[in-house]
């Protein structure tokens, strides 16, 4: 392992050369065990922002850069149930678990879940890194630079310079100015190499000091950690003004919008599928699938916004499509299209139009099987039903239809 601090540049930046090479696979600890001290009481991993909550905008962002494998979130032991039950939660992340009373207690737990789920021949030499979860502006690039930097040098963190005047303070007076040179403020992710990480970790916790950050681990050890350029708008949340600037930061990135209708015909057989609730009393609507107009529309319409086609070409109604699937089953796959795209729904709005059946006492049910399937808080569905016009299809009790309009917020596209 080589790379150290130098005395007057914190960090270079990434040669073109370097950021054009692949980014070696890694697995990722995000560490969200805090206990949001200086929020006034207020679980800042958890806060909306940009309509999501914090934590989330920091999965997908991890989750999105090419170098990332697997990731496990470390949580407070009572929130482990509660976050592992959220729709949110990306297909990278394989678990939550629960931390421990230190940052090096919980950063082990996290590593001891990814080294399970590694099996034996894991490679020792792969990167795993560490995130804090309240990071969410972290950039893929910066993610995947930490990664190479770790494969290559053993152990990496991204820096930023120090650029105001530091003050040593004395009660409420100024002890004196302390000299930048040379000083730089760490940010993660931090990376290690897996089989030097299982070094540090228990090295770490046996002793009795708290390590701050996991370049600290490799440090009490004796062994350098090399600096990769960090990002001056990784910001990490501490107080309820930060909450601010990253609301604003996230609403300025890319917002896209997909609008979509669909409607089927009333066919033999029953219960009625629609809004990914069962209606029964009702007859189902025909079609390849099970017929639940509602969610087809808001499938095609999130395809449309991420330019990723419709409904009917990523599930043609022959044989290539099995005959009555689920249409949650077609939602849940246009989700990971989109999301595989750095995509995510903010909001969804639908318009259902029949006459029959009366549907203002389910409406509240379909909102929440829709938010479930999208991963997005009930309050940003909406759902409006209307029995249509008499010389309508929908109207005259034939059919129902189902207009969706979908927007859509990019991770890191602006």
């Amino acid at each position: 392992m080589s790379g150290g601090v130098g005395a007057e540049a914190p960090a270079d930046a990434p040669s073109k050369s370097a950021l054009s090479e692949p980014a070696p696979a890694a697995d990722v600890i995000v560490v969200a065990a805090g206990a949001s001290t200086r929020m006034g009481g207020l679980d800042k991993l958890t806060a909306l922002v940009a309509d999501r909550p914090l934590l989330a905008w920091t999965l997908d962002a991890v989750a999105a850069a090419s170098s990332t494998r697997r990731i496990v979130v470390v949580a407070a032991e009572d929130r482990v149930a509660e976050l592992r039950a959220v729709a949110w939660l990306p297909p990278a992340v394989i678990d939550v678990v629960a931390g421990g009373r230190r940052r090096q207690d919980s950063v082990a737990a996290g590593f001891r879940a990814l080294d399970a789920a590694a099996g034996r021949g894991s490679d020792d030499e792969a990167p795993v890194l560490v995130h804090d979860g309240a990071r969410p502006l972290v950039s893929t690039a910066l993610v995947d630079a930490v990664a190479r930097a770790t494969a290559r040098h053993g152990a990496a963190i991204p820096v930023v310079p120090v650029t105001d005047t530091l003050k040593r303070l004395d009660g409420e007076l100024i002890g004196g100015t302390v000299d930048r040179t040379g000083l730089a403020a760490a940010q993660t992710p931090q990376g290690i190499r897996r089989g030097l990480f299982r070094q540090v970790l228990t090295a770490a916790g046996a002793g009795e000091r708290e390590a701050t950050d996991e370049a600290a681990m490799v440090e009490a050890i004796g062994l350098p950690v090399h600096v990769v350029a960090g990002d001056p708008a990784n910001l990490k949340v501490t107080t309820p003004a930060d909450l601010e600037r990253v609301d604003a930061a996230l609403r300025r990135t890319a917002r896209r919008t997909g609008f979509a209708t669909d409607r089927h015909a009333f066919g033999p057989g029953s219960p009625l599928r629609l809004g990914g609730v069962e209606i029964t009393g009702a007859p189902r609507l025909h079609g390849h699938s099970d017929g639940d107009a509602v969610l087809h529309a808001i499938a095609s319409a999130m395809l449309s916004a991420a330019g990723r086609g419709d409904l009917g070409r990523l599930f043609p109604a022959d044989a290539r499509t099995p005959r009555g699937v689920e249409s949650a089953t077609l939602v849940a796959e246009a989700r990971r299209v989109i999301e595989s795209a750095g995509w995510h729904v903010a909001t969804v709005s639908v318009a259902i139009e029949g006459a029959r059946p009366r549907l203002g006492g389910h409406l509240e049910a379909m909102t929440g099987a829709i938010a479930g399937l999208l991963g997005v808080d009930r309050t940003f569905v909406g759902l409006s039903a209307s029995t249509g016009n008499l010389s309508s299809a929908e109207g005259a009790g034939r059919s129902v239809a189902a207009t969706a309009l979908v927007t859509l917020t990019g991770v890191g596209l602006a």
